[in-house]
């Protein structure tokens, strides 16, 4: 079986020797004050659940849950049980894709069964931590729900912060150009991962707000306000995660207008050679006609009024183009 640990804790502190899972049913009315069991299972087998539920008395539709690892965030209540189930998320190694995850909670009066689903992240660090804070522990396993949770939403912030320095660096690019193909690609995939990001997770602010404000039987109130800082911290990456998809939408858009700005000052300027350079075409277009009746054709001085005219209005129209900033 994939354990990742069984202990069972009291008054904060662990049993020398693992929990054995036999599958046989745990009275919870037997066991001591202030002692609760906490099971960590990775990616186990339905038999594997089915042994583990009838140990500690979960309910079938809850194991097919934490079994299904396309669940979206919710909290449920079988009996005296609550059954929480949770979304990890993580950065793909070397890419701009997000890996979810699935961490699945059987939360009992004297227990907490905890089952992860593809999550990378394992809760050996946090049991660690945990065992060091016996005060915080010896609250019981409705802690270690708030722990976990908190430990999960935690996970959210270094996507934040990756999608944030990817989207200040294509901000600060646009700006001096517009961005090619494949930068616009990229920050389409980016949207559509944040669309998928709360779709997927933004489910947990309803369930972090039913643990901090809905009367449920195994969570004791007063260890409600731990539960408000979970969604506290939900809150602040999802509005982190809004706040990232209006810039990258925000920065096409200020991008196409800079672009269309430099299109149009390239316009204005080949508009004003485009006028200047037809004053000389058209005059020698008039004196290239074949005509003998042309106005100061056997002139001696005509060939240098002609030049000395198309140099006054080219000279003109350059000092005007140039006062009103089109050249």
């Amino acid at each position: 079986m994939p354990i990742i640990a069984a202990r069972r804790y009291t008054e904060g502190k662990p049993e020398p020797a693992d929990l054995a899972l036999t599958g046989d049913p745990v009275i919870e009315e037997a066991l001591p004050r202030g002692c609760f069991d906490w099971i960590g299972l990775c990616d186990p087998t339905a038999e594997e659940m089915a042994r583990v539920g009838r140990q500690f008395g979960l309910h079938p539709l809850a194991i097919e849950d934490a079994l299904n690892p396309r669940q979206l965030p919710k909290v449920d209540l079988y009996g005296q049980q609550l059954f929480v189930v949770a979304r990890t998320a993580m950065m793909d190694p070397g890419g701009d894709t997000i890996t979810y995850g699935q961490t699945s909670m059987f939360l009992g009066a004297r227990f907490i069964v905890t089952v992860r689903m593809g999550s990378a992240r394992a809760h050996a660090d946090l049991r660690r931590a945990l065992e060091a804070d016996t005060e915080h522990l010896a609250e019981g396993a409705d802690y270690v729900l708030h722990a976990v949770l908190d430990f999960i939403v935690d996970g959210y912030l270094p996507i934040a912060d990756q999608f944030e320095e990817v989207a200040h660096a294509i901000e600060e690019a646009a700006i001096d150009q517009f961005p090619d193909p494949i930068t616009i690609r990229r920050i389409f995939r980016l949207r559509r991962e944040l669309r998928r990001f709360e779709r997927i997770i933004g489910p947990m602010e309803e369930l972090t707000l039913r643990l901090a404000e809905a009367d449920l039987p195994v969570i004791d109130p007063s260890a409600r306000i731990w539960f408000r800082d979970v969604l506290d911290h939900v809150r602040r990456a999802m509005a982190r995660m809004q706040s990232l998809k209006e810039t990258l939408a925000a920065t096409v858009e200020t991008a196409g207008l800079l672009e269309q700005h430099r299109q149009g000052v390239i316009t204005r300027q080949l508009a004003a050679w485009a006028a200047i350079l037809a004053v000389p075409t058209a005059i020698a277009g008039i004196y290239g006609m074949n005509f003998d009746n042309i106005p100061e054709l056997h002139w001696r001085w005509g060939y240098p009024m002609v030049w000395g005219l198309i140099a006054m209005i080219c000279g003109g129209l350059l000092w005007r183009f140039r006062r009103i900033g089109w050249l």
